[in-house]
């Protein structure tokens, strides 16, 4: 909420879900989620906390602007305003910048994504990219009119997760 405004986000495009995410890595995003007076309430999977590791000179992790869930490990990778929901994985000298990256994904060694929308249990080989060649991601996946690159794992071959 906002000094009093009732807080409401129509999500239903790529573009807007990304945006909404987004906004929460601001300073002062536009729904406060720390605000005690309007508390949030949901379930909450019982995860270990994140955990950061494996930061040396020549595989330096560095974290900015990102909301980072419980059981996610961020070995060595930079994640840049971002999300990073419950359970990822980002292994050493990945760059994950203005993304959104749900449960349960893995992301391999050397990765970049930028405006990027990963969805849930996608595996993420070493070396990948998304959002850096607009050409190259248009023939792999789905790039929004505002040039968010959505990954799922139908996209790159993968089993899909039945939900629970």
């Amino acid at each position: 909420m906002v000094e009093g405004r009732p807080y409401w986000r129509d999500v239903g495009t790529v573009d807007a879900y990304w945006e909404a995410n987004l906004d929460l890595t601001r300073v002062r995003p536009e729904l406060n989620m720390y605000d005690p007076k309007w508390p949030i309430r949901t379930l909450q999977v019982q995860l270990p906390p994140a955990k950061f590791i494996f930061d040396s000179p020549d595989s330096r992790g560095h974290t900015q602007d990102a909301l980072v869930s419980s059981g996610c490990i961020v070995s060595g990778a930079a994640i840049l305003r971002s999300i990073l929901f419950a359970d990822v994985v980002v292994e050493r000298g990945s760059i994950v910048e203005d993304s959104v990256v749900l449960p349960h994904v893995r992301i391999g060694r050397d990765v970049r994504l930028r405006r990027a929308v990963v969805d849930k249990y996608c595996e993420l080989p070493d070396g990948f990219s998304a959002g850096v060649d607009p050409d190259e991601d248009r023939r792999r996946f789905h790039v929004s009119p505002g040039g968010v690159v959505l990954i799922t794992p139908e996209m790159l071959g993968q089993p899909v997760h039945e939900a629970m």
